[in-house]
């Protein structure tokens, strides 16, 4: 059984915006356009960190570059 999506992190890549789900543990659930929707009803009244950089984040956003994670959005769900 997979945990809840506790984060939402939008952060682009390539030119593109991503939104990728991870749980409290920063293991990804999966990961869908950026500019869709649904991002919009998911973060309807939160306010986003931007602390992709911090180390608890490295493991879980490797792919993305220093300045693509300094500049993301991170959302912490409510669950």
């Amino acid at each position: 059984m997979q945990k809840p999506a506790r984060f939402l992190v939008l952060i682009e890549s390539g030119g593109a915006m991503l939104a990728r789900l991870f749980d409290a543990e920063r293991r990804q659930h999966a990961e869908f356009d950026g500019s869709s929707e649904e991002v919009a009803v998911m973060t309807a009244g939160l306010t986003p960190t931007h602390d992709a950089a911090a180390t608890d984040w490295d493991a879980a956003l490797a792919g993305h570059n220093r300045n693509e994670r300094r500049a993301a959005q991170v959302y912490a769900l409510d669950v």
